[in-house]
Formats: structure tokens, C-alpha cells, sequence
């Protein structure tokens, strides 16, 4: 197993501009202008936004981007925890091609289907945990989720249950965007926005340990953290209960790991009430926790799995909801029409990357090389850091990782008001060339799965700089 970066594969031949994109005529201001009067972005403050201007990013190779002024920048998020086998895979432009030449686009209505759908869907049966034997292809994890949504509780309706429609998630579990995903979600600031949550969805605490447990035995804490479950599933009443979702490993909500036991718990609970285990892949699949899926990196074994972001590495939108045996029979002898999908399900070209994008991590070997080799150094490098006066934990698995920041460690002191310190160690990352996330006062990393060993050392020291940068301003944020 080599310590370097895998190969990006051949260079694709660069396209010509579209229609009305003249991009060497472009400058960054120029670019700035016509983002501020035209676009409106996901999860921003436009005001604040306008005032600064957005960071324009024009090319990426293998861990690394470049920006319109020429500025090359260490991917430490992989994209958005998508880009999993790097960027410039000649691979999968080849693979878009071919397909858009013999059938760019057909739908799965009106009893159709695709080549690239049906073997898509064939292989991801196959690479997923054993019992998830259906596919329903969707665009983005979001949609995905909302399949997963209307899916329990039409079986529980056919079950004849019709009064099992409440799903149980966590407090900073992230789970999508739209209007129902964003109620099952556990993110209250979300929830102050356009009248959610909607009803029928129930949170509990997140099993985070460093923040409610940090002087309970792991074990012990596990059994405490699932039991919060039961204790919603009761309070709830049993037969009102339709599913539970997590993440393995909760990423958008800080980066919580699941102390030991929590998920053999979590499936005992699931089962004593008979309630729907639903495992939200979209950012442990596919690798990133050095398996295949974070479901069998913790033995989970769910009802329903959501899968997206890694499927395709973010080269196309595709996602998909894996259905367990006993969901899909019976809404195939006893439920009649779904109601339910979406114009672009299954989309060829998209699937035909997704194909092409799961062949290579298996012919490079990526989910051996990051459990046996780049994920462990990752974690070394950043256990390096313990010793930083703002580092409270440092918490990882496989190509994911957090380092959360705290204001005392001796008397575990949490910075107030939250998010303040993590976004200006952030931006001191992004001024050190390097994209590392900040989740309230943690700091994620989810680089693309082909990343060397120098570029971790490159993307560690970025944070490492930015920690003391941000040491040195707290008298400022604070005050």
C-alpha cells in the first residue's frame, strides 16, 4: 500500500466555453458582480456575502482546486463530503459521454426502465449490507430521504397501521433540506425558518460524550445515549412510532461518533418496539469510514439506507433509497400504486458515472487504503494537535474527523456564543489555502479518499497555523 496520492488517470481534453461563458474574459471582480446580481446560495447570509464576495473556483485536480485568481487550494471536504476519487477522473467524463451519445436521458415511468438504472441499482444490492435488496433512485440525499419518509409509513399503513407516521431522529442530525427532511432533521436553526418542524417528527440527544458524558465510561454513556430512544419511543407511545434515522457518524452536526455499543443498543431498541432502523449514509458511504458504509464499520443493519454525495463522487446528482426485504415485499404484493418519484430517478448518464465511479474504488482499492493506510495517518496527524490550548478532542474515523475548540479544557468551558471561534479558525484555514469546515466550534475534515500522505501534512498544518492565528484572537472575539 503506498503512502501517495492514487493516480487521477489520464487528462481530460479541455472543452470549449459554453455559449455566452468567456472565461478568460472574466476577471474575479467581474465574476464577484455577476454572483452578487444574479445568485442566491444555499446556507448563506446574502448580505454579508455580498459584502465580501464569493471565492470563485474554476479548475480542480486530484485534492486540489484553483481559484479565478490563480490561487491553488487543499480540498480538505472533498467538495462537500462527495468527491471521493479526487477530481479529473478521465473515467468518469468518459463514462457521461458514452452515455449521453447512446441514451442521454429516459425516465422510470410509465413502466420503462434503463440499462444504467438496473445495473446500477444491481451493484449497490450487491455492495451494501446483506437484506437492503431494492433500490429507489433519487437526485440528492434530500429526496432520498423523503422517499424513505413516505415509504415507512406507507408500509406501516399496509401493515395495517396507520397510526405508526412518527419518526424519531436526533438534535443535529442533518438529513436534507426540504420541508419534511428538514423536520426529521434535529437542526433547530433550520427549524426557526418557514413554520417547522411539521408534525410526526421527534428528536432526541445526539450521543455526543465530550459534551454530555465526558466523565462517563464509554460503555456506560452508549447504553445512557440509546436509551434516550426508548425513552421518546415510550413517551411517544410504541404504536405511534414509525422509524428512527441516524448517521453513523453525525457529520453537518459536529462530527459526533458513536460511543462503543450505541448502534448494537439503538437495533435491540429498534427491535424490542419493532420500529423501522433507517441508516442516513449520505456522507459515511462509499469509503469514508474505511468500509464500505458506516453501517458495516458499526454492524448496523437497517431497514432502509440513504446514499448519495460519494455514489457519483458529486460528478452528477444521484442518490438513492436502499429498501430492506421486508419493507419491499410488502409494497410489492400488497400496496398497488406508490405515489410517488421524481422526472430525473435513475437518470442514465447519472447512474452510468455512479457505475463507473464504484468500479474505481474497488479496482484501486480506496476503502482498504483508507482503513489500513491514509485514514489511520489522518488520525495520527491530528492527534498532534491535542495539545493546542484550544483543543478540546480530537475525534475521527477512516477520512473523517473533527477537532472540536474549547475555551477551558480544565474546566470544560465551551466557547459562547458557539460557532464564533470555529468560523474565524476557519477562515484563517481558507486564508492558509486550505477548505476545512467549522461546525459550530469543531472543525471538519472530509478530504477526497485518493489524498496523500504529504497533503495531509499540508492540510494539518493549515489547521495547525490557523489554531494559533485564531489563539491569538480571541481577546478580540471574546470580549
Amino acid at each position: 500500500m503506498t503512502a501517495t496520492s492514487p493516480s487521477p488517470g489520464p487528462a481530460v481534453p479541455e472543452p470549449a466555453s459554453p455559449a455566452g461563458w468567456d472565461s478568460e474574459a472574466q476577471s474575479t471582480a467581474d465574476w464577484r458582480r455577476l454572483d452578487t446580481a444574479h445568485s442566491l446560495h444555499p446556507f448563506s447570509d446574502h448580505k454579508a456575502l455580498a459584502a465580501e464576495g464569493s471565492r470563485i473556483i474554476t479548475r480542480a485536480e486530484g485534492v486540489w482546486l484553483w481559484d479565478s485568481d490563480g490561487t491553488r487550494i487543499l480540498d480538505g471536504m472533498a467538495g462537500l463530503w462527495c468527491v471521493n476519487v479526487g477530481y479529473g477522473r478521465a473515467e468518469l467524463v468518459r463514462a457521461a459521454a458514452r452515455q449521453m451519445t447512446e441514451l442521454p436521458y429516459y425516465n422510470l415511468f410509465f413502466k420503462t426502465a434503463t440499462p444504467p438504472a438496473i445495473a446500477l441499482s444491481r451493484k449497490l444490492v450487491e455492495i451494501t449490507p446483506a437484506g437492503l435488496n431494492h433500490v429507489f433512485l433519487t437526485n440528492s440525499g434530500s429526496e432520498a430521504n423523503d422517499t424513505i419518509i413516505r415509504m415507512a409509513r406507507h408500509f406501516w399503513a399496509l401493515q395495517g397501521q396507520p397510526e405508526r407516521r412518527v419518526i424519531v431522529a436526533r438534535h443535529n442530525g442533518y438529513h436534507g433540506s426540504t420541508l419534511a427532511v428538514a423536520s426529521m432533521g434535529g437542526m433547530t436553526a433550520m427549524h426557526k425558518q418557514g413554520g417547522l418542524p411539521l408534525p410526526d417528527f421527534a428528536h432526541i440527544r445526539e450521543p455526543h460524550q465530550f459534551k454530555f458524558g465526558p466523565d462517563t465510561a464509554p460503555e456506560d454513556f452508549a447504553r445512557e445515549a440509546a436509551g434516550w430512544l426508548e425513552e421518546a419511543i415510550l413517551s411517544i407511545g410504541p404504536g405511534r412510532v414509525a422509524a428512527f434515522i441516524g448517521e453513523p457518524i453525525q457529520g453537518a452536526g459536529g462530527l459526533i461518533m458513536p460511543p462503543p455499543g450505541y448502534w448494537t443498543e439503538i437495533q435491540r431498541i429498534c427491535a424490542k418496539y419493532d420500529v423501522l432502523l433507517i441508516a442516513d449514509e449520505v456522507i459515511c458511504g462509499f469509503g469514508r469510514t474505511g468500509e464500505w458504509f458506516g453501517s458495516d464499520t458499526y454492524q448496523i443493519r437497517p431497514d432502509f439506507m440513504t446514499l448519495a454525495k460519494g455514489l457519483s463522487s458529486g460528478y452528477l446528482p444521484v442518490a438513492a433509497a436502499m429498501v430492506g426485504d421486508r419493507v419491499a415485499a410488502t409494497l410489492i404484493e400488497r400496496g398497488g400504486e406508490f405515489l410517488h418519484g421524481f422526472t430525473y430517478s435513475g437518470h442514465p448518464t447519472a447512474c452510468a458515472v455512479a457505475l463507473e465511479n464504484i468500479s474505481i474504488l474497488e479496482r484501486e482499492g480506496l476503502v482498504d487504503r483508507v482503513r489500513e493506510d491514509i485514514g489511520p495517518y489522518l488520525q495520527a496527524r491530528l492527534r498532534s494537535l491535542r495539545d493546542h490550548p484550544l483543543v478540546g478532542e480530537v475525534r475521527g474515523q477512516g477520512l473523517i474527523a473533527g477537532v472540536e475548540l474549547i475555551r477551558d479544557k480544565t474546566r470544560h468551558d465551551f466557547f459562547a456564543p458557539v460557532g464564533r471561534v470555529g468560523t474565524r479558525c476557519r477562515d484563517h484555514c481558507f486564508r492558509n489555502n486550505a477548505v476545512v469546515r467549522a461546525v459550530y466550534d469543531t472543525m471538519v475534515m472530509a478530504p477526497p479518499l485518493v489524498i496523500g500522505r504529504d497533503e495531509i501534512d499540508t492540510l494539518v498544518d493549515a489547521l495547525a497555523h490557523a489554531l494559533d492565528q485564531t489563539h491569538q484572537d480571541l481577546p478580540r472575539l471574546l470580549d
